[in-house]
């Protein structure tokens, strides 16, 4: 496994090296050379459960320095709060995320109440997509919810990769309604299609055999299942000793994921353990 794991990495920096695929920073980006020619990316998967750790305390640098130190690429987070209560000091966290770590990012709120005070922020709870590359356009679309459940949704970006156009997704279904992720992953299957290179991530509260997951698994590439991955079975939640693989990266045609790993390194930090995959974009 381990020198299967090499063969396939050593292939994707073979192209890097000829031109064809590379990575840059987000402020080198437009100073690089842009050639046609496949794409490498490591993306991201991540509830941040709002910056409180497993161990209570809220840490928004510690969220920020998982991402840094996986060298991540493009990331989407869930449960994540936008001036939203006390909880999290009112704090804008996409904003502060981005700022701290010099990426791009965009927000979709699924709760977006109006402000406590007037002139006050909109008190807001959502995804969010975080990118090294430029975010190009965005949309954020509420899935189907029954009522009394929470809204929820799928956040899109298209993120420019020195030229090349890559359709990233981001979503967290419902916590605690069958009857509700049974529509929602219909749903986002008709919205996202199958013809475009992209990447779909997300907390899907599903095991990827539960019936729910089937639209999904049948669309998409599941990286876990099909990519070359570390030790264990994928699971990431909860945090400390890990279970459930209800956190998963899923990749249309074109997009071919190469490894995945479960991100293992500062299980306090939230109640998920990240999910972190290198994929080829050749499309």
């Amino acid at each position: 496994m381990f020198r299967r794991t090499l063969s396939v990495l050593a292939a994707a920096v073979a192209l890097a090296t000829t031109g064809a695929v590379g990575q840059a920073s987000a402020a080198d980006d437009a100073s690089v050379t842009r050639v046609p020619g496949p794409r490498v990316l490591d993306v991201m998967s991540f509830n941040i459960h709002h910056a409180q750790g497993s161990d209570d305390a809220l840490d928004l640098e510690r969220i920020a320095s998982v991402v840094r130190r996986s060298g991540a690429d493009v990331v989407g987070l869930q449960e994540v709060d936008n001036h939203y209560s006390a909880r999290s000091e009112w704090a804008d966290q996409p904003a502060e995320l981005a700022a701290m770590l010099g990426y791009h990012v965009v927000f979709g709120a699924n709760i977006d109440n109006a402000p406590p005070a007037t002139g006050g922020h909109r008190v807001q709870y959502g995804t969010a997509i975080l990118s090294r590359y430029p975010i190009t356009a965005s949309d954020n679309t509420w899935l189907y919810k029954t009522p009394g459940q929470e809204q929820r949704g799928l956040l899109h970006a298209t993120v420019d990769v020195r030229g090349k156009k890559v359709e990233f997704y981001n979503t967290h279904l419902s916590a605690s309604s069958q009857t509700d992720r049974l529509q929602q992953t219909a749903q986002v299957v008709d919205l996202i299609g199958t013809k475009k290179p992209g990447i779909l991530v997300g907390d899907f509260n599903a095991l990827p055999t539960a019936p729910e997951s089937q639209p999904l698994q049948k669309a998409y590439t599941d990286a876990w299942a099909t990519s070359l991955h570390g030790r264990g079975d994928g699971a990431t939640y909860p945090a400390e000793a890990p279970t459930e693989r209800i956190d998963v990266i899923y990749t249309t045609r074109g997009v071919t994921p190469l490894v995945t790993r479960v991100v293992g390194a500062e299980p306090a930090a939230s109640d998920h353990l990240p999910l972190l995959s290198k994929v080829l974009v050749t499309s």
